[in-house]
């Protein structure tokens, strides 16, 4: 009798989950160059709408938030404190929105090969990162006018909010993505997440402000700055708005340029949550892409 060695095949949906990704970089490149090619087609203004809505949206928080409700008063360079957690939020709605939907977009591929179903979310992200790119270098310009010197420890911060922000909407991502192809009501459900991110972190007000209203409850202030996303806006504001001149000059100081206490403890503990997410969404992605083809 013939035996047959099936020591090089691949049990298809028994991959290696996200370490599967390396592998497959070449088809991750054309994902996302397909995400970002797709994004504008038929626009007439193209990229232009990366730079027109952040720019609407930062108006609109000001006049409101900064004229009407007097915060340019309580917070000195109030613009660029507003801006440089306004795009950091951007980056985590645009993105979350997209992996969740990233399987059920690309359901043409689910059905007829297989692939590993990861990229899909991963590229969401990369793709949402890319656009979130000219806000940024909108945030570096502005910083730059309003006098903002940028040096390691700025860069670092910066760099580590960015991070703090793409592994946790890729850890809800995978989560979300995969549930949203078996029950549909989990975009819904995004939406209304999305809708509380923006006022839940300390961009249209400041830390000091939830402190004093929480100060009869102190663990609930603890679990508001535990927060990935929270955490991810303080250190944007301290790369960015903490460093500009009329900030440090500003007399009194203002309450929220210094660090948040325990803020250390804050952001292990965001980190931890990262990672307890990621590999909770990993797990759930793998049980449910079994059946990925089937639902589609």
């Amino acid at each position: 009798m013939t035996t047959i060695d099936y020591s090089a095949f691949d049990t298809p949906g028994r991959g290696r989950g996200l370490l599967d990704v390396f592998r497959y970089r070449y088809l991750l490149r054309l994902l996302i160059g397909k995400s970002t090619s797709l994004r504008y087609r038929n626009s007439v203004l193209g990229w232009f709408w990366s730079y027109v809505r952040p720019a609407v949206q930062f108006l609109v928080y000001y006049l409101v938030v900064g004229q009407v409700l007097g915060m340019h008063k309580n917070v000195p360079s109030f613009p660029l404190y507003l801006f440089s957690g306004i795009v950091l939020v951007n980056l985590f709605n645009e993105a979350f929105g997209a992996a969740t939907r990233s399987v059920v977009d690309n359901k043409a591929l689910v059905r007829k090969i297989y692939l590993p179903r990861e990229l899909f979310p991963i590229a969401a992200v990369v793709g949402s990162f890319i656009h979130f790119l000219p806000q940024l270098a909108i945030l570096v310009v502005a910083s730059l006018l309003f006098g903002w010197l940028p040096d390691l420890a700025s860069i670092g911060l910066m760099l580590a909010g960015m991070a703090i922000v793409l592994v946790s909407v890729l850890a809800a991502g995978l989560f979300f993505s995969a549930v949203n192809v078996r029950f549909r009501d989990a975009q819904n459900l995004v939406e209304i997440v999305r809708t509380i991110a923006t006022w839940s972190v300390p961009i249209l007000y400041t830390w000091v402000m939830v402190k004093d209203v929480t100060e009869n409850i102190p663990w609930l202030f603890h679990v508001y700055m535990s927060n990935p996303l929270a955490v991810a806006v303080e250190l944007f504001h301290h790369a960015f708005w903490a460093r500009l001149p009329d900030v440090a000059a500003a007399s009194p100081a203002p309450e929220n340029l210094a660090w948040p206490e325990y803020f250390g403890i804050y952001a292990t503990v965001a980190v931890a949550l990262c990672a307890c997410i990621l590999a909770i969404g990993q797990y759930v992605f793998r049980r449910l892409e079994r059946s990925f083809a089937q639902d589609l």
